[in-house]
């Protein structure tokens, strides 16, 4: 049995990977801001074989309260063996770009206090010389592109941080998985036409299960996204200032 903590657990992905946790009979302790919404997935996770799915309201924006949750899902699970950091927002850009404070709040979301849980949560895990940290980011961070750069620029800081914070734990116990998932369809992209590249919630929550049994450094889900990433990041910024991507 692993002790799992995920923060952002009523996430489509999150949820089907905790599916999975549960199926196998781990503990774990979900963080998300709504209890209304909390609630229902703990009770089915419990259904699903978890020996304990515990629920736990926490706004993350909120850096004040990441100390006194991070107190209470170590005292609930008896330690932490993983973590699966799931939220985020998707903002919209235009927005973004004509409002400081909406480009700023994006950040605080997607980046900043993303930086300041994990930052807690790797100073726990090195002092008990094991775990995984897995965070979910996105392909987006791999090249600022125009039409989501606040979205992409938070994303890559987030994957910047993993791999300085991976270096620095090197050789500690602690392994730091950086996860890079493409277009998936979930309520947070419910507004975007889908395509023939948008995968499912259940796949990405799936790549991400096995993952995190036998951590890697970085995860793109679905596998294409690393090959298509590769020929993004490689054209030519006179050529790519020309392109709608």
């Amino acid at each position: 049995m692993n002790r799992i903590l995920i923060v952002g657990a009523t996430s489509a992905i999150a949820e089907a990977a905790a599916r999975r946790f549960a199926e196998r009979g781990d503990a774990l302790f979900l963080v998300a801001r709504s209890h209304d919404k909390l609630d229902p997935v703990a009770s089915d996770l419990s259904v699903r074989g978890a020996a304990h799915a515990t629920p736990y309201a926490m706004d993350a924006d909120d850096f004040e309260a990441h100390g006194p949750m991070l107190d209470a899902a170590m005292a609930d699970l008896g330690g932490i063996d993983a973590v699966l950091i799931a939220y985020g927002t998707l903002p919209d850009q235009a927005e973004c770009a004509a409002d400081p404070k909406a480009a700023v709040a994006a950040w605080q979301t997607n980046a900043l206090s993303v930086i300041a849980l994990v930052t807690d949560l790797a100073n726990r895990m090195e002092a008990q010389g094991s775990g995984l940290i897995a965070v979910i980011s996105s392909v987006a961070g791999d090249r600022g592109r125009a039409s989501n750069y606040v979205y992409g620029s938070a994303k890559a800081g987030v994957n910047a941080f993993l791999d300085g914070l991976r270096h620095r734990l090197h050789g500690s116990g602690v392994k730091v998985l950086t996860i890079r998932p493409g277009l998936v369809d979930t309520p947070m992209t419910a507004d975007i036409p889908k395509g023939p590249l948008f995968a499912s919630a259940d796949k990405v929550g799936g790549d991400i299960y096995k993952a995190m049994d036998k951590p890697k450094d970085v995860l793109y889900t679905p596998g294409v996204w690393r090959y298509i990433m590769a020929i993004i990041r490689s054209v030519p910024r006179s050529i790519f200032h020309r392109t709608q991507l």
